[in-house]
């Protein structure tokens, strides 16, 4: 059974999803970079290029793998919560809903003050509306 919010209860929720999702989009940047880190070294040993110490690609794995497990921890918290991820590098979420009768997505990202939009299941960030 999927949680539902009013638009007071996501709005109120906001005190705990704000600081997790700018987590989440922080960690998504370290795994990013990590992967940037791990492909470069990837050129590199394709052109012979050497010169990198021999624990380099370990260390990159292990910085890839912790920065991995510390964004899905948020992302489960915030499931849990009952908020729907919808862009893990802007900070887009939902908040499921009802709108006279119909099931909506209350629709937030980070930046924003509260929570102003909606949209239907399918309409998407193209078809947010404000409250």
């Amino acid at each position: 059974m999927a949680t539902h919010f009013t638009v007071e209860e996501a709005n109120a929720l906001l005190e705990t999803v704000r600081p997790l999702v700018e987590r989440m989009v922080e960690q998504r940047r370290e795994v990013v970079r990590q992967l940037e880190r791990r492909q470069e070294l990837g050129s590199l040993t394709q052109t012979n290029g050497g010169g990198f110490p021999p624990r380099l690609p370990a260390d990159i794995d292990a910085a890839l793998d912790e920065a991995a497990g510390e964004l899905q921890r948020t992302i489960e918290e915030l499931t849990e919560l009952g908020v729907q991820i919808k862009d893990l590098d802007s900070g887009l979420v939902d908040f499921p809903s009802y709108r006279d009768g119909e099931e909506i997505l209350l629709c937030w990202q980070l930046g924003e003050e509260e929570v102003a939009w909606w949209h239907t299941l399918d309409g998407g960030f193209a078809g947010r509306r404000p409250l």
